[in-house]
């Protein structure tokens, strides 16, 4: 090792020092072996300082390049994504710039948030990973961008999931919405489920199924609690919930319990009285 690249690798311990230099070429070559020694932060910070300064020369691509990767490499996930997208919109025919489409959503995907959290970050990562595989239909990332793609998109699903399931815990309670009178708590989660299963479609089969079992519940249950005049009428919804469910799942583990609500449903059709 030179006595030159001694002093740049001791220097990142000395980064106030190396922050207040004018020696740009110094701090570039200081910049590079903190992301080398793997102290991200610090790479990331001073590749952001020389941008400007770079730009326009024979390191501004690279320095971009590098200040996206050490973001990411130090955890700082939506401005990685930032800084990979503005290399790739600056640097169209840039050397890295397969790398960073391809890191641009990754990062998102990387950052993806609790399914009961808002997901403009999982729908972002989806958007971008998509755009990398029209970019680039031969890429050697293709498979393990698809398997980020299809977990983003059952993380969205697992959103809607939880958002019904919600609903249909909160049970006999009934919500008083302005200017459109009381709803029950069983109309939203079966909304819910419907609108899942078709903004969906890709969902799993047992996604599926669990949406469908939902929605029985519900019917039910929406039944149970209705007001006389509407009773019939939501005890024969709940029936023909039944078949469809049967139909579609023939050999679902929840099929004992959808017979169950099918038998009380047709019970109270023929008048009746239901146990609790």
């Amino acid at each position: 090792m030179t006595a030159v690249s001694l002093v740049v690798l001791c220097s990142c311990g000395e980064y106030n020092a190396v922050l207040k230099s004018s020696d740009y070429e110094y701090k570039y070559e200081v910049a590079k072996a903190c992301y080398v020694r793997g102290e991200y932060g610090h790479a990331a910070d001073l590749f952001s300082e020389l941008l400007g300064t770079m730009k326009g020369t024979s390191n501004g691509e690279e320095c971009l390049l590098l200040m996206a990767m050490s973001s990411y490499m130090d955890g700082d996930l939506e401005s990685a994504s930032t800084a990979f997208k503005k290399y790739y919109t600056s640097y169209p025919r840039g050397f890295y710039v397969e790398l960073a489409h391809y890191y641009c959503g990754r990062a998102l995907y990387d950052g993806m948030p609790d399914p009961r959290l808002d997901q403009t970050m999982t729908r972002k990562a989806i958007d971008e990973l998509q755009l990398f595989l029209d970019r680039y239909p031969n890429t050697k990332l293709k498979p393990q961008t698809q398997e980020m793609i299809e977990a983003l998109q059952d993380h969205l699903i697992e959103k809607e999931y939880l958002a019904a399931k919600l609903y249909y815990d909160l049970g006999a309670y009934v919500m008083n919405t302005m200017g459109r009178g009381s709803v029950s708590n069983y109309e939203s989660c079966i909304a819910s489920c419907e609108n899942a299963m078709r903004d969906f479609p890709y969902a799993s089969a047992e996604r599926r199924e669990q949406f469908a079992i939902m929605i029985l519940r519900s019917r039910y249950r929406l039944a149970r609690q209705s007001v006389e005049e509407k009773r019939l009428e939501r005890y024969r919804q709940t029936v023909d919930e039944y078949y469809g469910f049967a139909n579609e799942f023939p050999e679902s583990k929840y099929l004992k319990e959808a017979q169950g609500y099918l038998t009380k449903s047709q019970k109270a059709l023929k008048g009746q009285k239901l146990e609790d």
